[in-house]
């Protein structure tokens, strides 16, 4: 109850905080994430390298910055609202690696504590845990205002990066920008309900997730059955069919840095 009482409370700030565009200043232009990559590993190619760690650092640092290549694919339809940079940027802070014999992983967190790794400095740092996930599993993230012991997203050691271990179709660092999407407040881009609220008003609405590579112009069956924009980070695409945050997204993750804010104790003064 009280952790739902804090997403109320996070919720109507970012409602506040996307009709004051005042907000929208940032202290020091740009705000810098440092990140510690934890790597949970059993077998040698479950190690991953550290230009594996920094492709993925880089992957982000363009989804993030509106600087990937496959921006320019964005459909003439959306370009109007299509998100250029968030100003945020990540920083890879320290690697910590540690061998197991556990064979994987699944979503209860155990990889976060004493079997695995435990956080680094979680409110000042965003935690990365890279392993083997169980159940097809790509990654998962935890919301803003949850239990900072197990804050941070979780990443399949095969789907992070853009080289090493990571194969085609995930392949081009998208499920780390996709669970950091949750990590700074964004839902999936359907609502996680058939024709659901993702809570951003310029996103169309969508059924239900898509996969692979949709067809140009796919559209829903929601009401006025309109485009969905399945190159959103926050759809369930390939990644090599998504490529973009809306405008919308990027104030909803600002708003996590602001005062009041569920990320704000990342933001420098």
């Amino acid at each position: 109850p009280s952790r739902g009482s804090r997403l109320q409370e996070i919720e109507a700030f970012n409602e506040e905080f996307a009709n004051r565009p005042d907000n929208m200043r940032l202290v020091n232009g740009v705000y810098e994430i440092p990140v510690v990559v934890n790597v949970v590993y059993k077998t040698t190619a479950q190690n991953i390298s550290d230009a594996q760690i920094a492709s993925q650092i880089d992957a982000l640092n363009k989804d993030y910055n509106a600087t990937n290549a496959d921006l320019s694919k964005v459909p003439s339809n959306f370009q109007s609202v299509k998100a250029g940079n968030t100003n945020i940027r990540f920083v890879l802070s320290k690697v910590v690696r540690k061998v197991t014999t556990k064979t994987s992983w699944t979503t209860n967190d155990a990889v976060k504590k004493s079997t695995g790794i435990t956080p680094t400095t979680p409110t000042t740092s965003l935690n990365i845990w890279v392993c083997n996930l169980s159940g097809g599993i790509l990654g998962y993230a935890q919301f803003p205002g949850g239990a900072s012991a197990t804050d941070g997203v979780v990443i399949d050691d095969n789907a992070f990066g853009t080289t090493g271990t990571v194969s085609a179709p995930f392949n081009k660092g998208r499920t780390a920008t996709h669970e950091i999407g949750h990590w700074l407040n964004l839902r999936h881009i359907w609502g996680d309900a058939n024709c659901g609220n993702d809570q951003v008003s310029d996103t169309p609405l969508h059924n239900t997730a898509n996969y692979g590579c949709p067809a140009a112009g796919h559209l829903s069956t929601c009401t006025g059955k309109p485009v969905e924009m399945t190159m959103n980070y926050m759809d369930y695409s390939d990644d090599a069919c998504m490529y973009m945050f809306s405008a919308g997204q990027k104030t909803r993750m600002l708003a996590s840095f602001a005062t009041g804010g569920g990320r704000n104790s990342f933001a420098k003064p």
